[in-house]
């Protein structure tokens, strides 16, 4: 018999503004988007809980951000962690050397991811899983600070950037030394990630889309990339936005609409379902497994 296959299609940053929040309910409602992360620190965050709270097939996790945005605490309770305006560094390299080596730093981060696990549950939603903005959260430290706090907050799945260089590079070689770097760095994370998250019981899908075409999930892509996919648990994620006026989408609002565009795409949806994949998400997943 062939083994079932299954596909969350995932939008990240949702609460970063209104923009991206329509976007990721429209395609919620209209295309093949399942799952999203919510960033508690957002402008918008207010305004995605509530827009989630109206569909309720839609699965929800935590974007943790601990970088290039605001933090839930105060900053004079978090001096090493953010500026006095409360904003963590825009480096994902400096930020992480702050956090593998100043202790100060490490006992802040348990205190800005424990706030951001509590102001999640402040709000009502399930948890669906647990991400982080610019992957931050495969941090050794940070990931271990999560598994730490997982029984406490109910955290059952992790995600892990898993995907293979040479089906992205077949597709598009640009940028071919960030996603050379990005690959061996990711990999070597998810190694000591798969570990941790194994002991623990902690779940994990086997590959996971995304990383190395960030910006670049276009229609064109995702038609040529799940055809090659050979694993039968994978998470596709991406960054849709709309244009609203006055939204602060920073010059990214092209590739958020044609990202959104791809997941609205009928094409798109039938060669998920012609390949064998059923279109879900971390809830329904658990659901089968109780």
């Amino acid at each position: 018999m062939q083994a079932k296959r299954f596909a969350i299609i995932n939008g990240d940053d949702f609460g970063f503004s209104e923009g991206v929040n329509q976007a990721i309910i429209k395609a919620h409602k209209q295309g093949v988007l399942t799952s999203t992360s919510l960033m508690v620190s957002a402008d918008a965050a207010n305004e995605a809980v509530t827009l989630a709270s109206a569909n309720p097939n839609l699965a929800v996790g935590l974007h943790l951000v601990l970088i290039c945005g605001r933090s839930v605490l105060p900053p004079e309770q978090i001096p090493h962690l953010v500026d006095k305006q409360g904003n963590f560094s825009n480096s994902p390299l400096i930020a992480g050397l702050r956090y593998q080596f100043v202790s100060q730093t490490r006992q802040e981060l348990r205190q800005e991811i424990r706030a951001q696990l509590e102001k999640y549950r402040s709000t009502g939603l399930p948890l669906s899983h647990v991400d982080g903005h610019l992957h931050l959260h495969m941090h050794p430290v940070v990931l271990r600070i999560l598994v730490d706090l997982a029984p406490e907050f109910d955290i059952k799945v992790i995600r892990l950037p898993s995907e293979e260089l040479g089906l992205s590079l077949r597709f598009n070689r640009s940028h071919l030394l960030t996603k050379l770097v990005w690959s061996g760095v990711f990999g070597r994370l998810r190694c000591y990630g798969e570990k941790m998250l194994k002991s623990q019981g902690i779940s994990f899908t086997q590959r996971v889309y995304g990383l190395l075409q960030s910006g670049g999930i276009t229609e064109e892509y995702l038609l040529g990339l799940i055809p090659q996919i050979q694993a039968n648990l994978v998470e596709i994620y991406s960054h849709p936005a709309s244009a609203i006026h006055g939204d602060p989408l920073n010059g990214a609002a092209g590739a958020g609409e044609a990202e959104l565009a791809a997941l609205l795409s009928n094409q798109v949806r039938e060669v998920l379902l012609s390949n064998g994949f059923e279109i879900t998400n971390h809830h329904l997943l658990s659901q089968r497994t109780t």
